[in-house]
């Protein structure tokens, strides 16, 4: 029916089963992952299973490849990136090898910038063979309840998945991925999002996320799309504030 149509479409359910905690008096999303909550939670001792603050969340030693430890404060002040990744999978593969270099310029470039490698891999040898590669620091693998904390506070479906915060935490964008595939240079960093961006086969996978206005234009020769692009900005720009007033994604 229509209704459930646009309940699928509000909370942007892209596979099933999925459980979606609101709270009732202001209807804003509690939590995503209702799944992960209460696998992680059955008795319901951390209800009403709220967002915490990123810093709450990932308290506690993060490890360096050399075997090094450090505690989570160390990441207070800069910019972060927190990358959810396996070794078993290609996608996320590549990407490493992308942020890899991607890490290096934006360090390079004097910016406060660390990135936290969050395992999905399926065994501790296969963690440790693909940290081994990352320049970073990740949460220790045997605490898998800090790993599947983080899961839960952004929702994760799939990976590779990088969620950028500035240095307050706050999330800058989702689509960390996207960026950094888009973006080799890193000139755009830390990547707030753009109201308007040119489709490309690295960005498409955002059609995905929910609503979006796809604007077909003819040819570039004549200027035609700088003006399509000045005739949607400042409607892209007004929903975008529309909805950070009302402190939803766009």
């Amino acid at each position: 029916s229509l209704l459930q149509l646009k309940l699928w479409n509000k909370y942007r359910v892209s596979n099933i089963p999925s459980l979606i905690f609101i709270d009732a008096s202001t209807g804003k999303v509690v939590c995503r992952n209702g799944l992960l909550v209460i696998r992680d939670d059955p008795e319901g001792l951390e209800f009403p299973w709220g967002p915490k603050p990123f810093s709450e969340v990932v308290a506690g030693p993060l490890l360096r490849n050399n075997g090094q430890t450090l505690d989570s404060s160390a990441l207070e002040g800069s910019h972060i990136g927190v990358y959810f990744s396996a070794h078993w999978c290609p996608p996320c593969r590549s990407l490493t090898r992308v942020l890899v270099e991607s890490y290096r310029k934006i360090k390079e470039a004097g910016q406060k910038f660390e990135i936290l490698f969050v395992s999905a891999d399926r065994s501790e040898d296969s963690f440790k063979q693909y940290f081994s590669e990352m320049p970073w620091v990740a949460v220790p693998y045997a605490d898998e309840a800090r790993r599947s904390r983080l899961n839960r506070l952004y929702g994760i479906q799939g990976i590779p998945t990088l969620i950028v915060l500035d240095s307050k935490g706050d999330v800058i964008t989702r689509q960390g991925r996207v960026e950094v595939l888009n973006d080799i240079e890193c000139r755009e960093f830390p990547w707030h999002p753009k109201p308007v961006l040119e489709l490309t086969d690295s960005n498409a996978v955002q059609l995905n996320e929910g609503p979006c206005l796809v604007l077909f234009v003819d040819s570039d020769d004549d200027g035609e799309s700088e003006a399509a692009k000045q005739l949607i900005q400042p409607i892209a720009e007004k929903i975008i504030a529309k909805y950070k007033a009302k402190e939803e994604e766009a």
